[in-house]
């Protein structure tokens, strides 16, 4: 049974996950509107990761005896100086989502709720590659600095990312 701090906590983080469906949604809307479909692409897929991850909070929390609350979702940015300062601004909400991730970590040792431990394992994993995959786009982004034919090229490789539903969503 989850204490009622646990579960505060983890209503916060399923805010903080539709939050950054919906900023991926937003980034994806700015690129659209410049023709970077690719990029446009990769932060829709961004944006339905998001979406699981809040499933499964939700989902977690229903299962470990509390409720599930449905917060007030903050608007997102809109616009962004350019490609480079949006995906510099993408890691640096990773960080920040991270930092959010190790602090539920930190709260459930305190509490020495080992379920939700074992539970923000999956999540603590998934931060590396979160982090690791928009730096490397910033890193990329960097090099290419003065070669705008860079962008293009670049657009076409992250329109190749797809969205593939994680198993144990899909009931596997």
């Amino acid at each position: 049974m989850l204490g009622d701090e646990m579960r505060d906590a983890l209503n916060q983080q399923i805010n903080a996950e539709l939050y950054s469906a919906y900023m991926y949604f937003s980034m994806a809307a700015f690129f659209e509107a410049r023709s970077l479909n690719g990029c446009a692409s990769w932060m829709k897929v961004q944006a339905q990761e998001e979406m699981t991850h809040a499933v499964r909070f939700y989902n977690y929390v229903n299962q470990a005896g509390g409720q599930a609350a449905m917060l007030p979702i903050e608007g997102p940015p809109t616009e962004w100086d350019s490609p480079l300062a949006l995906f510099e601004a993408v890691y640096a909400h990773e960080q920040k989502v991270t930092g959010l991730i190790n602090d539920l970590v930190t709260l459930a040792s305190e509490e020495k709720d080992y379920a939700t431990l074992a539970e923000l394992q999956w999540f603590v994993t998934e931060q590396v590659e979160e982090e690791a995959s928009a730096d490397a786009v910033v890193q990329k982004l960097k090099l290419m600095q003065g070669a705008p034919g860079g962008l293009f090229m670049l657009d076409r490789e992250l329109a190749q990312r797809v969205f593939t539903m994680p198993a144990w969503l899909n009931g596997g």
